[in-house]
């Protein structure tokens, strides 16, 4: 299903029909402030490991990544953050940023991989924020990508046409972007390292 939501003034019928997708355990594709991300509600594991496939993630090896709306639901699932590197989120999200966390017992056991962090993203998209905001709850982060994994798919109705097997629901919020976001380990104490530079620059 192809739902138009303008991403200026999210209409308030349209973010009530994703949250309630959500909730019943559908998959989503979902605009950001960088590419078209695809997720679920993270409490829905059967949903995550369907997407995990699709995304042939390999867990030993990948962290995954979630939305959250502000810093006090990032706070709900992870360890203390030292307040240099609060500060430091705080001065660049909402943002085209993903920051490696370490990972608390909250977060759902899928989560749980040997590594123990978890990546956190709050986008700079109203569309998204919105949705976040009313499910209550994280939305599953990963980015879509054509079959071959090759370029990042940037025309929601495209996408529609590729993952009708996979999403309940892809939103359209126009063109999304073709860089993902600047990916920051922030696991090392009050250091942090770019780990891949993407569209962020990072505000010091």
């Amino acid at each position: 299903m192809l739902l138009v939501i303008h991403p200026q003034n999210p209409d308030e019928r349209g973010v009530s029909k994703v949250v309630e997708c959500l909730r019943r355990g559908g998959i989503v594709v979902y605009p950001t402030d960088t590419v078209y991300g695809i997720g679920c509600d993270i409490t829905n594991q059967q949903a995550i490991e369907t997407i995990i496939r699709y995304k042939d993630i390999n867990l030993r090896k990948t962290n995954l990544s979630m939305v959250c709306y502000d810093m006090s639901q990032i706070a709900d699932y992870v360890r203390p953050i030292d307040n240099s590197i609060f500060r430091l989120m705080k001065r660049n999200l909402p943002g085209p940023f993903t920051f490696i966390l370490e990972a608390n017992s909250n977060i759902p056991k899928i989560f749980r991989t040997k590594k123990r962090t978890v990546g956190v993203r709050i986008p700079d998209n109203k569309i998204i924020s919105e949705i976040v905001r009313e499910l209550g709850n994280p939305v599953l982060s990963a980015s879509v990508k054509t079959l071959d994994g090759s370029k990042y798919i940037t025309d929601p109705i495209d996408i529609a046409n590729e993952l009708s097997h996979i999403a309940d629901i892809v939103i359209d919020g126009g063109i999304g972007g073709n860089e993902g976001s600047t990916v920051v380990d922030c696991t090392n104490g009050n250091t942090y390292e770019i780990i891949r530079q993407g569209i962020g620059e990072l505000i010091e």
